[in-house]
């Protein structure tokens, strides 16, 4: 299942009056290839539920709760698996949420609200995106579809090799055309292939690789829906490793999200300045979300740099503040973040995130395209 399903998902949570663990590990092994993660865990839960009065119906689900976590370590997570994200309350129905991921969780974290934290969830599909990666050459082509760190799928399309022949008695122009008309045909069936998997699988990136004939090729076949998506070309041997290829693309991918950080913050800026369709700050933003406003959620992917003033914010971050379980120890600003995110998830708005979080500092650390002005 994609983990955009399962954000979504976890997003229609309803509030509750028993507290909901949400527990973040990396389970990615030490260069001795043992794993740090069960101290943590133990001590956390133990800390945490020692904030509720013994045998109060809170107490109880958390209780419960801990010993399911626990069991669940044990018995079901795959060695694979490099990190792991748990959501529970069995004061709400039982409700038990276990996501295990190729991907690494950056750091160890454990909340307990009135409703699962996504903060941590959103940020990793935006650091992994789904996305399509092209290698080829004038005869074969291998196509990818990665996501989380690793392979969601793969297909390949491959062309008898042309050798030369003195059959008949070609030119070395006619040769030429042949040789040039079999690379322009085996350019459309890659692009054909590549067309119908962006579309059956939703894709909105693209990575093409391969050499200085090939790749001019693909890029006069690609229809403008296509090249639209193409985020960058790079230089890959069609018989590069799977896990080279992987490697390779998601640098790639990443670079380039970085360069359009800073063109999408100048945009939204640009936006707000003229009075268009955007809002900057946590409480214009809070109240878009509300209402359904927001198309994109643009917000810094350090949760400290998420602040507001206290003034200007006092109605929604009230709102937040009385919805939180008194047990809650974080900070207001991981508080605001996680209410921002979870309102987008809730509305159906994209969420981006900002990795330099200068770009966002003057405005709070978030901000808003809209999809209309009231």
């Amino acid at each position: 299942m994609l983990l955009s399903h399962v954000l979504d998902r976890l997003a229609e949570f309803e509030s509750t009056e028993f507290p909901v663990i949400s527990l973040y590990l990396n389970m990615q092994p030490d260069q001795h290839g043992r794993d740090h993660f069960d101290p943590f865990v133990r001590k956390e839960l133990s800390a945490r539920a020692r904030t509720y009065p013994p045998h109060s119906p809170e107490r109880e689900s958390f209780d419960r709760d801990s010993e399911r976590i626990q069991a669940y370590l044990q018995e079901q997570v795959r060695p694979s698996a490099n990190g792991l994200a748990i959501f529970a309350c069995a004061g709400a129905n039982d409700f038990f949420e276990a996501v295990q991921l190729d991907a690494p969780i950056e750091r160890h974290r454990l909340s307990v609200s009135h409703r699962p934290d996504l903060y941590p969830l959103a940020r990793l599909v935006d650091q992994y995106p789904r996305y399509a990666a092209l290698v080829a050459d004038t005869n074969a082509a291998r196509l990818f579809v990665f996501g989380l760190g690793r392979t969601l799928g793969a297909e390949q399309v491959t062309n008898p090799k042309t050798k030369r022949t003195q059959v008949g008695g070609w030119s070395q122009a006619r040769y030429q055309r042949h040789v040039e008309n079999y690379h322009l045909h085996h350019a459309k069936e890659v692009v054909d292939t590549l067309d119908r998997v962006v579309r059956e699988e939703k894709l909105e990136h693209i990575v093409l690789a391969g050499d200085e004939v090939i790749v001019p090729l693909l890029r006069e076949q690609l229809p403008p829906h296509l090249a639209d998506k193409v985020v960058d070309v790079i230089h890959l041997g069609i018989k590069a490793p799977e896990h080279e290829v992987l490697q390779a693309t998601l640098e790639s991918m990443r670079e380039q999200s970085a360069k359009g950080d800073a063109e999408k913050v100048k945009r939204l800026l640009d936006e707000y300045r003229a009075g268009g369709l955007a809002v900057v700050g946590a409480r214009e933003t809070l109240a878009a979300l509300d209402i359904g406003q927001v198309d994109e959620l643009i917000i810094s992917a350090s949760r400290a740099e998420i602040r507001s003033d206290e003034e200007e914010a006092a109605a929604p971050l009230a709102a937040v503040a009385s919805a939180n379980s008194p047990q809650t120890t974080e900070p207001r600003s991981v508080t605001l973040a996680d209410e921002l995110v979870a309102k987008a998830q809730q509305t159906g708005a994209r969420v981006t995130f900002i990795k330099d979080s200068s770009l966002l500092a003057d405005v709070g650390g978030v901000g808003a395209m809209l999809r209309f002005r009231l």
